[in-house]
């Protein structure tokens, strides 16, 4: 029997990718084959690995759990993905599922690592799985109250999902924070309100920070109450970052710690799992709110012309996604 093949999108070094074969392993009865519909390209983590942002102390800790080669390259990276199961367990052939694997046409997966996308979410927004579960371990971190006052900084993927989530809680009063005066219309469909890093107002419970730069970071902590927290969700590659901790930093009894989406938020890891966790994103992601962060679209072979012009944003967009039609 002919080896089957499909295709695969490789960095093949910092700054350049190309579309690869990829060999198929034989399918185990525990396993399925899924089809891609759509993925969807990560704009922090992944494009950070795009440009070969990747420090060498954290190569294990960043890998994507269907990642083939290594940093910074050649590597197969990625982790949203939303396709049809096309051979495997009887209750799961012909499902619509969601799959943290990297952009490639058919893949062979263990039938645990997929997720049934809930049948009120089209697959295009179902890419969004990863970015919203990253968004509820955040918000397990934070536990904001119910009237809180909060601060999301930056309007990216992360902080844009984040906002949504907080909006839907009662009483929460959310800004989106960002210096991108184009991200207001985003922010008001998501039911959030929007200013500047200079024309926000201050004295907040809790600020979320997700704008990966130092002046975010430096704004997040500028708009806490006393006693406040900010929680960090950046992850800042091999980039340094300053802020001004003197001062009122002490005097105000500031918080700073980070969120991360690799385990379970510490407050619920005893009763939550991760496939817990992502199931919980894809039924919250029952909400067309979310289809203000899809904007864009291209064609799988587009790939290594699109990804260097996303990561020097000539292509701007929030969650640009990637279709199979034709593979």
């Amino acid at each position: 029997m002919a080896e089957e093949r499909a295709s695969a999108f490789w960095v093949v070094e910092p700054g350049r990718g190309e579309i690869r074969p990829a060999p198929l392993p034989p399918r185990r009865p525990e396993d399925v084959r899924v089809r891609s519909l759509v993925s969807g390209v990560s704009r922090g983590t992944e494009l950070l690995v795009f440009r070969g942002g990747v420090p060498e102390s954290q190569y294990a800790a960043m890998r994507a759990p269907f990642q083939e080669g290594e940093f910074p390259g050649p590597v197969k990276y990625g982790y949203l993905n939303v396709g049809v199961v096309e051979e495997g367990p009887a209750s799961l052939v012909g499902r619509t599922v969601f799959c943290l694997h990297p952009h490639q046409t058919e893949y062979v997966v263990p039938a645990a690592a997929v997720t049934v996308v809930p049948e009120g979410v089209p697959a295009a927004r179902a890419v969004l799985a990863g970015t919203v579960e990253t968004a509820v371990n955040a918000l397990w971190d934070a536990r904001p109250f119910v009237g809180d006052r909060v601060a999301v900084v930056g309007a990216g993927m992360v902080g844009c999902c984040v906002a949504r989530l907080l909006a839907r809680m009662p009483g929460v009063e959310v800004t989106l924070v960002d210096v991108d005066a184009s991200r207001a219309p985003v922010a008001t469909a998501l039911g959030a309100s929007f200013a500047s890093p200079a024309g926000a107002v201050g004295d907040l419970d809790l600020v979320v920070h997700a704008s990966a730069t130092s002046a975010g970071l430096q704004t997040a902590l500028d708009l806490l109450a006393p006693d406040g927290e900010v929680l960090e969700l950046s992850w800042y590659g091999d980039s340094p970052v300053t802020v001004s901790l003197g001062g009122s930093f002490h005097a105000r009894r500031l918080g700073l710690r980070a969120s991360q989406v690799g385990a379970v938020a510490a407050g619920r890891r005893g009763r939550r799992t991760t496939a817990d966790r992502l199931a919980l994103a894809l039924d919250l992601l029952d909400d067309p709110a979310f289809d203000v962060l899809l904007t864009g679209e291209s064609p799988f072979g587009e790939l290594p012309d699109l990804l260097p012009k996303l990561a020097d944003g000539s292509v701007p967009a929030l969650c640009h996604t990637i279709t199979y039609e034709g593979c």
